[in-house]
């Protein structure tokens, strides 16, 4: 009988393909259900505590210190991502933030030693490890000279662990910038990773060496020790329209782009371009209907030929006095090959307090 552990296996073999495309991809998901509401199509208009994230640029636009939570489950419950964001205003230019963000599969079966020397099952001798990614971010912003111009710069510390077989220190910096004009359109890039952010892994050689069953270069692959996470674009353009005071329309439209060839809707060896678009429909600046579409993937199907899949979203909002509560739902109708998810996440403006 062979005993052996699949997840570290495939983690480990993930590592390793992560090298070239797509290291730090827990850093992709996105935060805030608002943002997520409109398939993450924000980068032009964010402007709360949550623009550390999407593009520092937006920062400059709180007037009060913001918190913000965010917790949602992945893959039918079995991982938990969590974030939370602290913005605080230096003065009327300028703002200062720090987020952290962790995604997690806990409680993960180690049944590596299951099998003892003399070919018995021993289930005392299963245990139980967690994998988790984490981010630190700490993010500046400031207004520029020029009317309607600002500016963000984002300084990240990426901490990756799988159990005690291996873990990772990170490094890297994102910067973006945003512009309003006279008329209200609102343009925002963000370049992520515009230093090639680095990774560092170390192995546990002696806890690789006694997992039961694994043949190096077979059912066991220890991947090269640096990895590294290459540059990424995005770039949008927005406006919000007010309709008889009461109500307003805001529109998003992005471009994701990836500096690598994939299945993205439009894609070169240079670059690969994936579009997105959001709706937010607002009541009083008291209550939000969003909407959002994007992911926009040709999949190979088993006769060769593709098929375009696409990614929708729905959510909802309330605000009020300074308390702002969203949710959002994504994935409708299994268009992606993610699992649908509810996303929940709740913002604080300090105001309240004063």
């Amino acid at each position: 009988m062979k005993t052996y552990l699949p997840i570290v296996a495939f983690l480990l073999t993930f590592c390793s393909v992560a090298q070239t495309k797509y290291s730090n991809e827990f850093l992709n998901i996105g935060v805030d259900a608002a943002a997520l509401g409109m398939s993450n199509s924000v980068v032009s208009h964010t402007a709360d505590v949550n623009s550390g994230y999407w593009n520092p640029a937006g920062l400059v636009n709180l007037e009060d210190n913001e918190l913000a939570l965010l917790h949602s489950n992945y893959f039918a419950n079995i991982a938990n991502y969590n974030y939370i964001a602290f913005a605080k205003p230096l003065d009327d230019r300028s703002t200062v933030a720090i987020s952290l963000i962790r995604f997690g599969v806990d409680d993960i079966l180690d049944t590596t030693q299951l099998i003892d020397d003399q070919g018995n099952i021993n289930y005392d001798r299963v245990s139980l490890f967690s994998t988790a990614d984490y981010a630190l971010t700490f993010s500046y912003a400031r207004r520029l000279p020029l009317d309607g111009f600002s500016y963000g710069i984002n300084a990240k510390v990426v901490r990756r662990i799988i159990g005690d077989f291996a873990n990772s220190w990170g490094f890297g910096l994102d910067a973006g910038i945003q512009f309003e004009t006279k008329n209200s359109w609102k343009f925002g890039l963000m370049a992520r990773d515009i230093t090639t952010t680095f990774n560092a892994w170390s192995f546990d050689d002696e806890k690789l060496a006694n997992i039961q069953n694994a043949i190096e270069g077979q059912n066991q692959t220890v991947p090269e020790d640096t990895e590294l996470t290459i540059p990424k674009l995005q770039i949008g353009l927005s406006k919000k329209f007010v309709f008889r005071y009461d109500y307003s329309l805001l529109t998003s439209f992005d471009l994701n782009v990836r500096f690598e060839q994939n299945n993205d809707i439009i894609s070169t060896s240079f670059a690969s371009i994936n579009p997105a678009l959001g709706l937010e429909f607002g009541y009083t600046d008291l209550v939000f209907l969003r909407a959002g579409v994007g992911n926009f993937q040709n999949e190979l199907q088993i006769d060769n030929s593709e098929d375009l899949s696409f990614q929708p979203s729905l959510g909802l909002g309330f605000k009020y006095r300074g308390i702002q509560i969203d949710y959002a739902f994504t994935d409708i109708g299994d268009q992606s090959v993610a699992l649908y998810s509810n996303v929940f996440s709740l913002k604080l403006d300090f105001s309240i307090f004063r």
